[in-house]
């Protein structure tokens, strides 16, 4: 079985031949957006009677996808990559791939295209859909395939939440003819943009917010090549006034401002109701330092969308950028918050082998994948819950932890007793309430007692009462029952059951200068059917006197989650800086497993600690444990500070996990956006010239060189100099 395998490319092989094909066949339903990598299946025989024949398949993005004919060269190329035997006296391999099938969803409209090669034989392409009946290929389904398979090549590209075993990923477009032709076809399907979805932070994709726009801005966005997108959006603006918005990106982009301004001045006339086209002015404006202006737009655009989160998101980030703290956490508040759909994947089943071929010589650089002592971390740091966040949630605790690095944890818990109705006070006011519904029982009255703690104030009673009356007990989102009731729903949860004990790696069990948060009152369940999805947002002149308890609002249960996500993320983070500054001043070394560096420095980036988190990330080199996280943030932090050594070093390493996970793609890719970075500052030639004085074996130079190849063939900026 082993001399069935292919050379260079993995694959799984099947238990059952065709049991892949009939898989995917079944899960054609459950795929919602863009759809799963394209798969080739291959059955390899020896052409000798009593021999069985082996199934086995791979996934695969970058192939191109605009005819059957593309489609069986790339099954009739691996006919060549079949293991030799390993024998002198061995004419060939036994092994020949007797025949195969090739998948590819198209997303517009939702069908499977799939290309059966015969060898020798013949090709025949045809159209499964989602009821698993076969159609004929027409132009235009070609058409939507071609742009779905480059869609997935592109945002698929660096995605590190989306792994997949034996997952090849090839280039989309190698040459400017391809890009035309991509620039052509995106035109075409652009009006049916909307059906390929969108991203998760986007509730309703339109034409201009959905995965095929998004594609198109990333891959000519990465590169800094406008231009050609701009010539597209130019045209199709004509036809749909909303592209205006994108074409105003691209201009800015090219630093083409006073076009983009007078685009967007046009636009404005047009469709005044645009929120896409409101946020391109805000950042516009933000750029140049005019936030007051830019708040002006951001609130319109909550108006036009209210039930996007997007534009709540942006008026969050003005308010912070002008200081205004209560108007944040109240506009946080009213975020609305969408379920979380990750990307499209196969129905996994369990395959008979797995083959994944060592590339070498790249990957002689790389440690064994063997787990080791490093790959070990304290339980109080896997236990955090923030890692985990997706989609909007992630995004809102973004902006949580945002704001706590403007004001500060103390001030922060204050600013959120101003505006929020915490628990305590709802006790009091809820146990004066039932005082005086007592007290007007006995004397005979009709009294109605409201308890919407979020809208108006509540009668006290008298402290002498108060103390006969049972306080009825309210349970908050930080309590167990709270994280039971939620353990099926979509909001984050934080499982917090006090200070984390002492334990072998030095974390104590208190804290100093990071105090619990004390709970939120969240609202009931009758009054959150009852109030308005999107509440106004009050003035910043009204927000300064929220300070009585008629005027505060019910903190929204998820957002009283993040809280306790954030407490935990500084408590560990407090902890951490305390035991360094602590051990520095012993004048002893402070040690960690590799993989506990890797979260501290995770959770810095997450709290804004750029710096710490860059010693951390460095900390994880000095040992030797197989991880591509610590290179690649380090690598974009030192194209970030424009030190060429030091960047590529990093990205040689990058490169080497990547190809070891059949990443064979040069762009568009995370060490394709550093190089461009660093020549946008020192040009590409200062880079080639020091990748070739690092004295790099050739095949190494060779993929290192590849990434300014590309640049040179689109004359990305810096190439020239």
């Amino acid at each position: 079985m082993a001399e069935a395998s292919f050379k260079d490319i993995p694959e799984l092989f099947e238990v059952e031949l065709g049991e892949s094909l009939t898989a995917r066949t079944e899960s054609l339903s459950t795929f919602r957006e863009l759809g799963p990598p394209d798969l080739c299946h291959v059955v390899k025989s020896t052409g000798k009677t009593g021999t069985r024949d082996y199934g086995s398949y791979h996934y695969v993005s970058g192939v191109d996808a605009s005819s059957s004919a593309s489609l069986a060269a790339y099954i009739n190329s691996l006919t060549y990559a079949i293991e030799d035997p390993g024998t002198w006296f061995a004419k060939g391999s036994a092994w020949k791939v007797r025949n195969g099938c090739y998948c590819c969803f198209n997303a517009f409209s939702r069908v499977d295209i799939r290309v059966d090669v015969k060898i020798p034989g013949g090709v025949n392409a045809y159209v499964i859909d989602l009821r698993g009946e076969r159609h004929e290929a027409t132009a235009e389904i070609w058409q939507e395939t071609y742009v779905s398979a480059l869609l997935r090549a592109i945002l698929y590209s660096d995605d590190p939440t989306y792994q997949l075993d034996a997952y090849r990923k090839l280039d989309p477009i190698t040459s400017l003819e391809a890009e035309i032709r991509f620039l052509q076809a995106a035109e075409a399907v652009f009006m049916k943009g909307w059906q390929v979805g969108s991203d998760p932070e986007i509730q309703v994709a339109t034409v201009v917010s959905n995965h095929l726009t998004a594609g198109i801005m990333k891959y000519f966005g990465d590169s800094g090549r406008y231009q050609p997108v701009a010539n597209l959006f130019e045209k199709l603006s004509a036809r749909e006034p909303e592209v205006a918005s994108l074409l105003a990106r691209s201009y800015i982009g090219m630093n083409e401002e006073v076009k983009a301004v007078q685009i967007m001045a046009g636009a404005m006339k047009q469709t005044p109701q645009s929120y896409t086209l409101l946020h391109v002015q805000c950042d516009f404006l933000r750029s140049k330092g005019k936030h007051e202006w830019a708040l002006h737009l951001a609130r319109q655009a909550v108006n036009c969308a209210p039930s996007e989160f997007v534009t709540w998101e942006k008026l969050t980030l003005l308010y912070i950028e002008l200081g205004n703290y209560p108007s944040a956490l109240l506009t946080l508040n009213s975020c609305p918050m969408f379920t979380f759909n990750g990307r499209d994947a196969h129905h996994p089943i369990t395959p008979a082998r797995i083959h994944l071929p060592f590339q070498k010589p790249i990957g002689d650089i790389l440690p064994e994948r063997t787990k080791t002592e490093d790959d070990e971390a304290d339980p109080a740091l896997l236990r955090l819950p923030s890692p985990g966040l997706r989609g909007t949630w992630k995004r809102a605790y973004g902006l949580l932890t945002k704001l706590v690095s403007r004001v500060g944890w103390d001030d922060l818990l204050r600013i959120r007793s101003e505006v929020f109705v915490m628990e305590e006070e709802y006790r009091m006011q809820k146990a004066h309430g039932d005082i005086q519904k007592v007290v007007s029982e006995s004397k005979g009255e009709d009294h109605v007692n409201g308890d919407n703690a979020s809208t108006r104030g509540m009668k006290s009673g008298s402290k002498e009462d108060a103390l006969d009356v049972v306080v009825p007990i309210i349970r908050v989102s930080s309590e167990s029952d709270r994280d039971a009731e939620e353990a099926d729903g979509d909001a984050p949860t934080a499982a917090v059951d006090g200070d984390v004990k002492t334990n072998g790696t030095g974390f104590h069990e208190s804290v100093s200068g990071v105090d619990r948060p004390e709970p939120a009152q969240a609202a009931p369940e009758d009054d959150l059917q009852n109030r308005p999805q999107t509440p106004v947002i009050e003035s910043s002149a009204s927000t300064a006197a929220t300070t009585s308890f008629s005027n505060k609002r019910l903190c929204e249960r998820w957002l009283d989650n993040l809280f306790m996500v954030l407490y935990e993320d500084l408590r560990v983070w407090t902890i951490f800086r305390a035991e360094v500054a602590h051990f520095k001043t012993q004048h002893v070394a402070y040690r960690k497993t590799s993989y506990e560096w890797e979260i501290l420095a995770d959770l810095g980036m997450r709290l804004h600690h750029k710096e710490e988190s860059k010693e951390a990330y460095q900390r994880c080199l000095d040992s030797s444990r197989f991880s591509a996280k610590p290179w690649a943030q380090l690598m974009d932090m030192y194209a970030e500070e424009g030190d060429i050594q030091r960047s590529i070093q990093t990205a040689i390493r990058v490169a080497a996990y990547q190809w070891a996970d059949y990443g064979e793609m040069t762009y568009p890719t995370q060490i394709a956006r550093a190089f461009f970075k660093l020549g946008q500052i020192h040009g590409h030639a200062k880079i080639s010239f020091t990748l070739i004085s690092m004295g790099l074996p050739e095949s190494i130079l060779k993929i290192m060189d590849s990434y300014l190849q590309y640049g040179k063939t689109f004359k990305v900026e810096g190439y020239d100099f």
